[in-house]
């Protein structure tokens, strides 16, 4: 009788059990629902405009008019990138843009991991300062050294030159701490057994260390080249001329002047402005990723 009893209390117990387990499983489901929605929220928004700007590179220029606008264009044409060819000088201002991030990019890849490489493994007098000032100017927003760096390039005379434009950038901060906290990682007894074996510093950097690094050098190209690509403040006032304007400069002094109301070929400059820059993010972006979980959080 007594175990009688003791089922048939248990056997509620029992059934409860699915039921109190059930309702965390249908909050987690629709807490699920909620992030994937705001998650495509977002991600419309971001998609959203590059998707309008590259439909509207191929429309005419009455449906920019059209009330409701519409997304896809009636008449696909390549005129605005026509136009854009052979009013805006536009070869004149993408060689400038590549020549500088080029140049800008290959300098960052041999003076930024060797100041990096010094920091991390070579032992001299003031390297505590020059780590410091390292860091200071990392910190430092770009805004406040803009009009000392004009004034000394004019000091200089290399206003409206190419070297006015690249000198400033040759080895960037940032370049340095990434490299440096890679090489940081880097077995000591390596470099031991090298300099053993009667190897100089310069052949320890050029054939150990550097190729030890390619994952954090592809990660400071490729992110030396976006930023050098798209930069805008220093190019604007520094390029007095407009056959030193890079294609950022080009495109926004031409948007707020007589080209303003074309819509279509200011769509489908920017869509050319951003394409180098979007290919090379979507087939180097494993080396992004890579390079910056191999450089490690050491001190």
């Amino acid at each position: 009788m007594t175990a009688e009893v003791r089922s048939a209390r248990a056997g509620p117990l029992r059934q409860s059990v699915p039921g109190a387990h059930s309702e965390p499983r249908a909050g987690r489901s629709r807490a699920t629902i909620v992030l994937y929605l705001l998650l495509f929220l977002g991600l419309l928004l971001l998609v959203g405009p590059f998707v309008w700007m590259v439909l509207g590179s191929f429309k005419e220029r009455g449906e920019f008019l059209q009330v409701p606008p519409t997304w896809l264009p009636a008449n696909p044409t390549l005129d605005n990138y026509n136009r854009l060819v052979d009013r805006l000088d536009f070869p004149r201002y993408f060689f400038n843009s590549t020549l500088i991030a080029s140049v800008v990019t290959t300098a960052n890849l041999v003076f930024a991991p060797m100041l990096g490489y010094a920091l991390a493994k070579l032992r001299f007098r003031g390297k505590g300062v020059l780590m410091a000032l390292v860091l200071s100017t990392l910190m430092l927003p770009a805004a406040a050294t803009l009009v000392p760096v004009f004034v000394l390039m004019s000091k200089l005379e290399l206003v409206n030159t190419y070297p006015g434009l690249i000198l400033p950038f040759l080895a960037a901060p940032f370049g340095v701490f990434l490299t440096r906290q890679f090489f940081l990682g880097t077995p000591d007894e390596l470099i031991e057994a090298a300099r053993i074996d009667g190897a100089g510093e310069f052949r320890i950097f050029f054939q150990i260390a550097m190729p030890l690094a390619a994952p954090v050098l592809a990660t400071l190209g490729i992110l030396t080249f976006l930023s050098s690509w798209n930069g805008f403040i220093y190019p604007l006032i520094m390029a007095t001329s407009p056959e030193m304007y890079t294609l950022p400069v080009a495109l926004a002094t031409f948007a707020t002047g007589q080209f303003q109301a074309d819509h279509g070929m200011l769509m489908a400059g920017s869509v050319i402005l951003v394409l180098p820059v979007l290919l090379v993010f979507i087939l180097l972006q494993r080396w992004i990723t890579e390079g910056i979980a191999t450089t490690g959080l050491k001190g």
